[in-house]
């Protein structure tokens, strides 16, 4: 997946994307995520111990709709060929800009449930055609394993530096949580219209790069 030049520059910048909608997520629900599940599945277990039941019904509902995200991600893309990538580019932009104008017309739990399902969405940008495997770009477990493996093999012989492009894909996550973070500090839920005009610029750039290969 990580193997040319713009497949490793589309995958960091959509978990650069991912970074900087989680950050904005888990600053305004408090502890919970909007695109890493595998934290608020975590959460759920300690609060089901706590007998928070508000908070579990809302980390049960994150979870739902991050699922839902994935599957329309999938539907979206099948047998779709060349355009699958920017047609899910673009229902991931449509997504967020809605949860933004949801915000500004103060309906800020239609603008969380909107991103929590672009970021599931997302997820099917690298799917394998007519498969359930793909690259994660919203959580960064596997691309961590992946790059400790792949230094391991480094030193054993293997390829120099197979690792690097894992490593950049964790650090694009990283830098966008900072950059939602302080984002959110200065503008609320509005700093999600940031993110659905970089999800449209890399659908424009996306399309034409397809259209160029195949026209």
């Amino acid at each position: 997946m990580l193997t040319s030049r713009s497949n490793l520059a589309l995958a960091c910048a959509l978990s650069w994307l991912a970074g900087y909608v989680d950050g904005i997520g888990f600053i305004h629900l408090g502890g919970l995520f909007v695109s890493f599940m595998s934290g608020n599945s975590t959460r759920l277990g300690v609060m089901i111990a706590e007998m928070n039941w508000m908070k579990v019904l809302e980390a049960i509902g994150l979870i739902a709709l991050f699922v839902v995200g994935a599957g329309l991600g999938s539907l979206i893309g099948r047998g779709r060929g060349r355009h699958r990538q920017w047609l899910l580019l673009l229902a991931e932009a449509l997504l967020l800009g809605a949860g933004a104008l949801a915000y500004e017309c103060g309906a800020s739990q239609i603008t969380i449930a909107a991103i929590v399902l672009a970021m599931g969405l997302e997820n099917a940008v690298f799917q394998v055609e007519g498969g359930t495997t793909g690259l994660g770009l919203t959580y960064m477990t596997g691309t961590l394993v992946r790059v400790g493996q792949l230094l391991s093999a480094a030193m054993t012989g293997g390829p120099r530096w197979a690792w690097l492009p894992n490593l950049l894909l964790w650090m694009a996550l990283v830098a966008g949580a900072a950059i939602g973070t302080l984002t959110y500090e200065r503008l609320n839920l509005a700093a999600v219209w940031f993110a659905a005009g970089a999800a449209l610029i890399v659908c424009v750039i996306v399309a034409v790069a397809a259209q160029r290969r195949h026209g």
